[in-house]
């Protein structure tokens, strides 16, 4: 079995704990958390720690916080030469503390406290310093996932600058749609089967075969007539950008 000891809990902390105490070849050996009572309804409470001192000996220690701290909280951990990763998808390898064994385990999803995750289908891009660590990491994230990668820092910066735009920039175009429809009366369910087919076609085309509408089909009178129903001016202008991305996409701005 392989003994883990988590050090966060966050969204990313929380469902990797749920994924971990259903595995048949992880043991949590502990978590870490300055407050307690957060992860009380996950783990045991014996095995929630809420100082570095009280850290023991694990084969791989997770620090899942946010990316400011990950140096600071690698730098309190009581041993040398041990494995620590962090889960971070920007952060470099380099963050962690040099005078233990380092990595990166990161599960390229988005997470939310309240939403159940199937982590046989998360992608894991994994990196470490040495070829057994790797195989540890490798191990654990089979033992979750059917998805996984050895990727680079540098490569891991470009997937979450992807990641940024294809999820959360995403998921603000949503949020600006459910305000369009809740300021003219409508229920934003309508839109569902058309987001649902947008995201589908992935599947099956690239996302350049896929783009359809006003823009791409250079239709001025709609574009200008949508242009002149917008009264918020933010949207209005990421409109006109987006807009204009799509009609050079490809070329030189």
């Amino acid at each position: 079995m392989i003994q883990i000891t988590i050090i966060g809990s966050g969204n990313v902390a929380q469902h990797l704990i749920k994924a971990f105490t259903a595995n048949k070849i992880i043991e949590i050996k502990q978590v870490f958390s300055r407050k307690k009572e957060a992860l009380l309804h996950l783990i045991d409470s014996e095995k929630i720690i809420t100082n570095f001192n009280e850290l023991q000996p694990a084969d791989l220690y997770i620090i899942s916080v946010s990316d400011n701290a990950i140096r600071e909280v690698s730098e309190q951990i009581p041993f040398n030469n041990q494995f620590v990763v962090h889960t971070s998808g920007t952060s470099s390898i380099e963050f962690l503390d040099p005078k233990n064994r380092r990595g990166v385990f990161y599960p390229l999803q988005t997470f939310s406290k309240n939403k159940n995750i199937d982590f046989s289908i998360v992608p894991f891009c994994l990196e470490a310093e040495n070829t057994a660590d790797f195989k540890i990491l490798e191990t654990v994230a089979k033992s979750v996932s059917t998805a996984v990668y050895s990727i680079s820092s540098e490569q891991r910066k470009a997937l979450h600058v992807a990641a940024v735009f294809v999820s959360n920039f995403t998921n603000h175009l949503y949020q600006m749609g459910h305000e369009i429809c809740e300021e003219n009366q409508l229920p934003f369910a309508i839109l569902k089967p058309l987001i649902q087919e947008t995201a589908d076609k992935i599947n099956t085309l690239d996302p350049i075969d896929a783009q359809t509408g006003p823009a791409i089909r250079h239709d001025s009178n709609t574009i200008n007539a949508h242009l002149a129903f917008l009264q918020n001016e933010n949207k209005k202008n990421i409109y006109k950008i987006l807009t204009q991305s799509i009609q050079h996409n490809g070329k030189k701005l």
